[in-house]
């Protein structure tokens, strides 16, 4: 969802006529005054921080234009203009220039997450989330990898007694979930030999909702007639595997928030009402996991600006997010702000900090 509202934001951008040379020189300087000042910006202004080659009154005439298109609006009265949700699309798909994090910051992450492996997921995505806050002085955030489209790797059917099997399912990141199955027969062990193959060869490579969603009809008519011990342990597979695969969230799957306070220190969130709102927002984990979790990255950062989060309390802010793996699953991580961010630095800290934590995962 939050990819398409990205898409169309674009294509509505690709649609407008195109800016002049001029423009996105204006544009870029407003933005980035704006940014650095958290002032409306005037033509005053931006003449004297930027050389533009042309006089504040020429200025001035551009920044109407561009207020026109969509691209800058007066707050009040002052002669001053913000950039609007269209020009930080602009900004940040045409005008900035990415550069690589800082070697002085990227030596902090590291000693921030060093001595943190793979086996300790969610304490390592706790304090990567952290050293974002940190380092970008916006609100950190990420939430772990969801089961559901786990792949499952193969099951094996273990004797514990006569009647007692232990299940033993695992899915490609390596996590391992085993389940006790009470029967009412002796089992012999060339049935669970025989179960086994057949479990893999209908279940093995399939997401555990695919298997939740059609477990029942990939056995019906498979159940052997003269093997009592086989029939039930097929027929619980098919009665209650919705429940069998329905498995609690990996480790580290919880939303995971930094200091909030950072954020509260802005000048956007000086006003009683608005830090309420910062602050009703980071109690909604809810609504901010499945922020996180529909976005879709493929391989590269995801960056919502404003009116482009799907959902109104997130109007106000800008997500800047990547992917990181653990095993076959993945997981996101990134910053929340204002959208009126330095997104050079946010985004070359995301990044950073993303392909880190994939490089302990592995």
């Amino acid at each position: 969802m939050m990819q398409e509202e990205q898409d169309r934001s674009s294509r509505e951008l690709e649609q407008e006529p195109p800016l002049s040379l001029r423009e996105r020189r204006v544009l870029e300087a407003v933005v980035r005054t704006y940014v650095e000042t958290a002032e409306p910006a005037g033509s005053r202004s931006v003449t004297r921080r930027f050389d533009l080659g042309v006089s504040p009154a020429t200025v001035r005439n551009t920044m109407s234009d561009l207020e026109e298109k969509g691209y800058l609006y007066h707050p009040h009265t002052s002669a001053g203009r913000v950039p609007t949700d269209r020009a930080y699309r602009v900004f940040v798909d045409h005008l900035i220039h990415p550069a690589p994090l800082p070697a002085e910051e990227q030596e902090r992450l590291a000693a921030e997450l060093g001595g943190l492996g793979a086996s300790a997921v969610e304490h390592l995505v706790r304090r990567a989330t952290r050293a974002l806050g940190l380092l970008s002085q916006e609100l950190g955030v990420a939430v772990g990898p969801r089961l559901a489209s786990a792949v499952l790797e193969r099951l094996d059917l273990v004797r514990v007694s006569s009647t007692k099997v232990l299940l033993v399912a695992q899915i490609r990141s390596g996590v391992v979930r085993t389940l006790y199955v009470d029967l009412s027969t002796d089992v012999p062990d060339d049935t669970l030999v025989t179960l086994t193959v057949l479990l893999n060869e209908r279940l093995s490579g399939l997401t555990l909702s695919e298997i939740r969603e059609t477990v029942a009809e990939r056995f019906r008519g498979v159940i052997p007639g003269d093997d009592p011990a086989a029939e039930e342990i097929l027929n619980i597979f098919m009665q209650s595997g919705a429940e069998i695969f329905d498995w609690p969230e990996v480790e580290g799957s919880s939303i995971h928030l930094g200091n909030a306070s950072v954020l509260a220190s802005k000048p956007e969130f000086t006003s009683g009402e608005r830090l309420k709102g910062l602050m009703e927002l980071t109690e909604r984990r809810e609504l901010l996991g499945r922020a996180l979790r529909d976005r879709s990255h493929a391989g590269a950062l995801h960056i919502t600006i404003g009116g482009e989060n799907p959902h109104s309390e997130l109007h106000d802010f800008t997500l800047v997010t990547a992917e990181y793996q653990f095993g076959g699953l993945k997981g996101v991580i990134g910053v929340i702000g204002p959208t009126r961010m330095p997104y050079e630095k946010v985004m070359a800290i995301v990044e950073h900090t993303s392909s880190l934590v994939n490089r302990i995962l592995k």
